[in-house]
């Protein structure tokens, strides 16, 4: 059986990166960060690492988006990001 065939659109197109925020942000404004990046059409999600609050794991569509692309709405935001890498 495939199970491609069974995920979600999103979840068959989803690549996830790491971002890097040199900013330091505080609990209000990284919650702002990622519902404002979550409003972008082709991000599909973005959680900031609990431990690590200067990381951020964001999911985006490939066929809509490129991990450059996902850097430019965390730039967008005048946050000083960095791609880390895929997951």
């Amino acid at each position: 059986m495939d199970q491609m065939a069974e995920l979600p659109v999103d979840a068959r197109n989803a690549v996830e990166i790491v971002v890097y925020i040199r900013n330091h942000l505080g609990d209000e404004q990284r919650g702002h960060v990622v519902s404002t990046l979550e409003k972008i059409d082709g991000i599909i999600g973005a959680e900031f690492c609990p431990l690590r609050n200067h990381l951020v794991l964001a999911r985006y569509n490939k066929n809509i988006f490129s991990s450059q692309d996902v850097l430019k709405s965390f730039n967008a935001l005048n946050l000083e990001a960095r791609l880390i890498g895929p997951i």
